[in-house]
């Protein structure tokens, strides 16, 4: 059998356009994907279908995969021939294990490459309006891991250069540690006054900031309860974020939004929410599974109407499978929408809108079975929940603070409460206290009609307008 390839991914600090485009074709192309708890959960959403999706983190019922476990499984997986993306939040060369996991790889003659990714410690701070260096007052910039295997957890570090050496430090993961860092920071040198921010998720629209210093930063942690995943960013540096903070000044910053839907895809919808700052939780998770077509007698039917664009190309995909000359299809083509039309028009068909449809002559609908008396229907493809997402969701939502609902149809809500049960989760539970928004009156009616309360609609069913509804009515 021939051997597969390893791909050790950067996914980046958190907000998933921050993925380098050779990542993003890893994760494409992947037939199994090996992520980590700070890899962004959104972008196993870009992986085909019937990819295998293996956490390395800790889950409620076993320990964290062990990095001697994920290496075996890195060479299984390739051994069996499969390309295998490995990918982990930040840069895997910055306490990553990158080269643990490359050295498994390369004992057993195993293809690999390593994607950098942009790490937390330079892209947390820039989203907090702290750029690490600057040739006023940061000369120089370490990363610097706040635990390590010593017996208590403390990290041995070599505190006097750092101190002598260094003007911008960032610490990984040292909430536990910080009343020690603070501690050794001063008694080497560093001005008890030097400011010190915490950044906790980083990039995402939850991102929280708590500024201090050395001498009182511990105190505020612990009556905030501040806690990790954050960056520790420690210099003069940080003075700046005064002048120059832009993330948390987007409009819809702070905004954690659960957004459900209906289609496969990373929605339109979603996309603009995001471009505003805000956090969005896409759910349920679909997949497309192709059905068996039989078109033996199509070219007996007068009339072709075709549900959507997928419907086009799984039509004609199925049409050149088959080996079936285009030409004996005699039937006038129609198109339920102007993007099942724009869809034919790109294949060279000329199709008009279902009300131009005549009465007469026999029918054929391609896609979703619709009310049309005398038609035979064509099912290509169906709608399936996909199980894979189920747990990844129950993750993203302990991890968010969820508070606002958006439902962009009628059709999304039956299949969101479905969607939740089969999580284990109560829809009337899950939305106490969340704002629940509508896209238009249909929606409201079946939001409704579900028992759920809800807070109110944009003036028009459009993606800006909803957008400017949230801004204008602030967060629940």
């Amino acid at each position: 059998m021939k051997t597969g390839k390893v791909f050790l991914v950067g996914a980046g600090p958190g907000d998933v356009r921050l993925i380098t485009i050779k990542g993003m074709e890893a994760i494409q192309q992947a037939e199994v994907i090996l992520y980590d708890r700070l890899a962004n959960p959104k972008l196993l959403e870009f992986a085909s279908n019937d990819c295998e999706l293996i956490y390395c983190g800790k889950l409620p019922d076993r320990h964290i995969l062990r990095q001697e476990n994920i290496n075996d499984l890195l060479v299984e997986k390739a051994l069996e021939g499969k390309v295998v993306v490995r990918l982990k939040g930040g840069d895997p060369g910055v306490f990553g294990r990158v080269g643990e996991e490359a050295a498994a790889l390369a004992q057993h003659q195993i293809p690999f490459e390593i994607v950098p990714g942009i790490s937390s410690g330079i892209a947390a701070p820039l989203y907090a309006g702290i750029p690490v260096t600057h040739r006023e007052h940061a000369e120089s910039f370490a990363v610097v891991t706040a635990h390590d295997k010593s017996v208590d957890g403390k990290p041995m570090l070599d505190w006097e250069g750092l101190v002598r050496g260094v003007d911008t430090i960032a610490f990984y993961m040292g909430v536990a540690n910080l009343p020690y860092i603070c501690e050794n920071l001063i008694a080497y040198g560093k001005p008890a006054a030097t400011p010190v921010i915490l950044i906790q998720w980083g990039t995402f629209g939850r991102q929280k900031t708590l500024l201090g210093t050395l001498t009182d930063i511990s105190a505020k942690v612990l009556e905030s309860g501040f806690s990790n995943p954050s960056i520790i960013l420690v210099g003069e540096v940080i003075s700046l974020r005064e002048k120059i903070s832009w993330f948390e000044k987007m409009p819809l910053y702070g905004r954690q939004i659960l957004l459900a839907r209906t289609g496969e895809s990373v929605s339109g919808i979603a996309k603009e929410m995001m471009e505003k700052g805000a956090d969005v939780i896409e759910f349920p998770k679909w997949k497309k599974i192709n059905l068996p077509v039989e078109l033996d007698s199509v070219s007996d039917y007068d009339k072709i109407l075709f549900t959507s664009p997928e419907s086009v190309d799984e039509f004609f995909k199925a049409v050149i499978e088959k080996g079936i000359d285009i030409r004996k299809i005699q039937a006038e083509f129609f198109g339920e929408s102007s993007k099942s039309i724009n869809a034919l028009r790109e294949r060279g068909f000329i199709a008009g809108l279902t009300k131009d449809m005549p009465q007469e002559g026999r029918l054929l609908v391609v896609g979703d079975k619709g009310e049309y008396e005398y038609a035979d229907f064509l099912v290509t493809s169906k709608k399936v929940l996909d199980e894979q997402f189920l747990p990844i969701f129950q993750r993203m939502l302990e991890e968010a603070d969820i508070n606002t609902m958006v439902f962009p149809s009628a059709a999304s809500v039956e299949v969101f409460i479905t969607g939740l049960e089969e999580c284990g989760i109560e829809v009337s539970a899950l939305l106490k206290d969340v704002q629940v928004v509508c896209m238009g009156q249909r929606s409201k009616e079946a939001v409704e009609a579900a028992g759920l309360v809800i807070n109110g609609m944009p003036d028009s069913p459009t993606k800006e307008a909803l957008v400017e509804y949230l801004i204008q009515f602030g967060k629940a």
